[in-house]
């Protein structure tokens, strides 16, 4: 069996790496990791608005953009790729591409779930900064602008990178509309050998896991240092503070 996956790897390599390309659409790997990457690079900025809405007083802004984000949510990806590809073209007349499609699906999906991480992020940071923040002259965008979401985003770095992981895996679903990802590539190899599904399918499990694995890491990696910050900051604080107290007790 480990011959036949070599072989696979050594015959189809440049078909799982990019699919078609140059003759076709990009596909394979690269495809998958584009879909990421520009889903995550979307659905950042939408999430910020999505959790500042949330957080909004006003219920024009709170209201609609807490349904949609429990709406979303609580609907399986794939029932929102299917209906972006088929209601979209129905209502438009247009025939949009089954990559376009799957990228606003996932920038939606992702960015209600996203958002919710950047909502906990800017509750965890404090109220009292924003008081702070306003008592020294800025305004709430000012303040959430300069001194409240620096910190937040900072502090949920973590969980936006696990985000990506669970992007890199939904990018699959792509394969019941026909995007030309790695899992699509992995479907044509099959259907050539007929034979070796299950070495084709280990390949592709294989890669998959490599991908996720490391970014899993690299978000471990990522807390432990910030954790390690936080408790740095903190000890210094609390030597200043001691030793003002010190200085203060000091008899004149």
């Amino acid at each position: 069996m480990i011959s036949d996956i070599i072989a696979i790897i050594r015959d189809y390599w440049l078909l799982l790496l990019i699919g078609q390309y140059p003759n076709g659409p990009l596909g394979g790997l690269a495809a998958t990791l584009l879909l990421s990457i520009l889903a995550i690079a979307f659905a950042f900025p939408v999430s910020i608005a999505l959790a500042l809405a949330r957080l909004s007083n006003s219920p024009f802004l709170n209201w609609p953009v807490t349904a949609l984000v429990y709406f979303t949510r609580g609907v399986p990806l794939l029932m929102l790729i299917l209906w972006g590809y088929f209601l979209v073209p129905l209502i438009t007349g247009a025939n949009v591409p089954s990559f376009l499609t799957m990228l606003v699906t996932l920038v939606v999906y992702q960015g209600a779930f996203l958002s919710e991480v950047v909502r906990g992020g800017i509750v965890a940071v404090g109220h009292g900064q924003m008081e702070a923040s306003r008592a020294l002259g800025h305004s709430y965008l000012g303040a959430m602008r300069y001194v409240i979401l620096p910190q937040a985003l900072y502090n949920v770095i973590p969980s936006i990178i696990s985000v990506f992981v669970a992007t890199i895996k939904d990018t699959t679903l792509g394969y019941v509309i026909n995007v030309p990802d790695l899992t699509f590539a992995a479907s044509q190899i099959n259907n050539q050998l007929l034979t070796q599904p299950f070495q084709v399918f280990f390949i592709l499990a294989a890669v998959y896991y490599v991908i996720c694995w490391s970014l899993s890491r690299v978000a471990i990696v990522t807390e432990r240092r910030i954790t390690r910050k936080r408790a740095g900051t903190a000890s210094q604080a609390t030597a200043k503070s001691l030793k003002l107290a010190a200085l203060t007790d000091q008899p004149s």
